[in-house]
């Protein structure tokens, strides 16, 4: 029992963190406002009609149109890139038709699409996963802790009720008064029941399916956000190769 509660302690601890939307980027607190304003897609969508400078400037400080973009490394990298694109676009030596800049913004929209996916696994292993694994934690495991206390409470009284008769009687039992027999059944049954039944919410404990079915969970969840995001990279990877083939045959 003190392994299954040491194994439910070890792993909520650690994925726990999937309640933290930031938990692998922790650099986003130095992130302003503006950063954080909107989404890579809404500040595409503004800087595609943007037809100045200042425009597209003020695409990027735009208020937020909605709540905050998230602080996922996927969400920051779509930041950074799709700031590397206009970086690009408003500098003398590249233009709107730039093969990074185009590739970067696309990368942008496609990270932003993987940190989504991302939110979503969050959700549904906080949903699925820790709230049925912090309740064997906390309410099946304890139950079971407390049968076990009580199997302990139950064999110190039967104890100390076998000195107490003993002290008066000695170890010949055939001594004991009719009050003292009754006092020893009473606390010998007292511990064979509160035995039966720790038995019974161990053996329950040991036996439900609910551990494994919220591992399941945390598996389906974890290798849903992994396909989702190999999708999400094999559609982008043939747009910049052929970026990259662009810009090769335009150097020559």
């Amino acid at each position: 029992m003190e392994a299954l509660k040491a194994v439910h302690t070890k792993l909520l601890a650690v994925t726990s963190q999937y309640t933290h939307e930031a938990y692998d980027y922790p650099p986003n607190i130095r992130e302003s406002f503006t950063d954080l304003s909107r989404t890579v897609s809404e500040k595409v969508k503004l800087l595609s009609s943007a037809s100045s400078a200042a425009e597209a400037q003020a695409a990027f400080t735009a208020p937020p149109s909605a709540k905050p973009q998230p602080k996922t490394f996927n969400h920051a990298i779509a930041r950074a890139s799709l700031a590397g694109s206009q970086m690009l676009v408003q500098s003398e030596d590249a233009g709107t038709g730039d093969p990074l800049a185009q590739a970067l913004e696309k990368y942008a929209i496609a990270e932003e699409k993987v940190g989504e996916a991302r939110l979503e696994q969050d959700g549904k292993i906080q949903q699925r996963f820790l709230s049925g694994w912090s309740t064997t934690l906390n309410t099946n495991l304890q139950f079971a802790a407390r049968a076990r206390r009580g199997v302990e409470s139950a064999r110190l009284n039967l104890d100390a009720t076998k000195s107490k008769i003993r002290a008066k009687v000695g170890d010949n039992e055939a001594n004991m008064n009719d009050a003292q027999r009754a006092e020893l059944e009473k606390a010998e049954d007292d511990f064979v029941n509160q035995t039966e039944e720790a038995a019974g919410v161990m053996r329950n404990v040991l036996d439900t399916p609910e551990p494994l079915r919220n591992l399941a969970e945390l598996i389906a969840a974890q290798l849903e956000f992994h396909k989702r995001s190999q999708e999400i990279l094999t559609d982008l990877a043939p747009e910049i190769d052929s970026l990259q083939v662009e810009q090769e045959v335009s150097t020559f």
